[in-house]
């Protein structure tokens, strides 16, 4: 779950809801065709991209807690990444993945989990593919100018009582496609909120990005937990 929570917090706040396997629901209900118009061109843009830059914040609202704000950079080269968020760092080279967390001078690496088609996330990627989960409907509900810009929300609600969270919310620039912010409800009062602050696509980016060596932490224990 530790690895799941940290990769792309664009998964963040809904990585701890779309990792879950659901069963369908025998409610036959459909998602808002418009919305999946939407989400397939965000999923175009995105992937168009040849690297990808996001500087963000994540806003944790839990009841009784006084609200915390924490922020993080991810970059990202199709199924590779590096994702620094907080003291940890989380990196993957399509087929390994590095955690690497300081206080404990520990690294753990594991393999690149795959992708089952019912909503698992093992990079930022299958993010863009929630849209065609089977498992969530969906729908535009709502359009509105915010900073003077035109934004669209769409709401994502799972299709059975068993998750932990009652819908997660999207904010898109409706002329861009640019994820504004992705806000999770969940069943106990909780709230995240990751906001996007800053996007650069297409930045030149070092081969050594994507890796994580002895150089990076030379005191560090690595611990291997891939099968092969």
């Amino acid at each position: 779950m530790q690895k799941l929570i940290l990769v792309f917090l664009l998964a963040i706040v809904s990585t701890t809801m779309f990792a879950q396997k659901q069963p369908v629901a025998a409610k036959k209900e459909v998602s808002d065709p418009e919305a999946k118009a939407v989400l397939e061109k965000m999923r175009k843009k995105y992937e168009a991209y040849s690297t990808l830059e996001a500087e963000f914040s994540l806003e944790i609202e839990v009841p009784q807690q006084p609200k915390q704000t924490q922020k993080g950079v991810l970059t990202q080269q199709a199924e590779k990444y590096r994702l620094k968020f907080n003291d940890r760092t989380l990196v993957s080279d399509g087929k390994s993945v590095w955690l690497h967390i300081p206080k404990s001078k520990e690294v753990q690496i594991n393999d690149v989990e795959e992708d089952t088609g019912e909503g698992g996330i093992s990079s930022p990627q299958d993010l863009l593919k929630a849209y065609a989960w089977k498992d969530y409907l969906y729908a535009i509900t709502n359009e509105f100018t915010e900073n003077g810009k035109v934004v669209q929300q769409i709401e994502f609600k799972p299709t059975t009582k068993a998750n932990d969270y009652s819908k997660v919310r999207l904010t898109l620039d409706k002329k861009t496609l640019e994820i504004v912010n992705i806000k999770s409800f969940g069943k106990d009062g909780s709230r995240y909120t990751l906001t996007i602050n800053k996007l650069t696509p297409n930045k030149a980016v070092p081969a050594s990005t994507f890796t994580f060596t002895k150089s990076e932490c030379a005191d560090c224990k690595f611990e291997d937990l891939r099968l092969d």
